[in-house]
């Protein structure tokens, strides 16, 4: 067993494969958003929070909101920090504490961008997410060398444009 990463994986999807029987990740789209010696972190794209819309967000943060966003959405991002509060979104990337994923997405974890979201003057496509995916220095190397994961491009298509019941399917046709 080697100790290097053999492919990358941010900046991708990670897809379980089917009949993946841990119910985190069951049929899940994973947007990878950092992969090195010391781990990997990602978000699942594909599960609303039952319960949590963002009027009972931004209540909770305390954070000014207009009308038009209080039924939106909460995703659920991962079973890792499951109060922490994430945006993964496109242009444009001024935030603090943003990760450049790729050239037209990033990760956000600020109260600013919040606040801009809040009242509709942030990201034109964004999903706020509770909790994230993570795994340990090379956990996720074994298991895509034990096949455990389906991979294919981060496509922000899927990610904001598509309905949530809908994006495994289009995700696993770009394999």
């Amino acid at each position: 067993m080697t100790d290097e990463i053999l492919q990358n994986m941010k900046g991708k999807f990670l897809l379980a494969i089917p009949g993946l029987p841990d119910p985190n990740f069951s049929q899940t789209v994973t947007c990878m958003c950092e992969h090195n010696e010391f781990g990997a972190l990602g978000f699942i794209v594909n599960k609303i929070h039952p319960l949590l819309t963002g009027r009972e967000l931004f209540e909770d943060l305390e954070i000014q909101y207009d009308k038009g966003v209080d039924t939106l959405e909460i995703y659920l991002g991962g079973p890792v920090q499951p109060s922490g509060v994430f945006v993964l979104h496109g242009p444009p990337f001024e935030w603090n504490e943003t990760l450049r994923v790729t050239d037209n997405l990033a990760l956000s974890n600020s109260r600013d961008i919040l606040e801009a979201i809040a009242l509709q003057k942030g990201p034109e496509s964004f999903i706020i997410l509770l909790g994230c995916a993570g795994w340990g220095p090379m956990q996720l190397d074994s298991e895509l060398r034990d096949s455990a994961w389906l991979t294919c491009p981060v496509s922000e298509e899927i990610m904001f444009s598509t309905g949530v019941e809908l994006k495994y399917e289009k995700a696993i046709m770009m394999i």
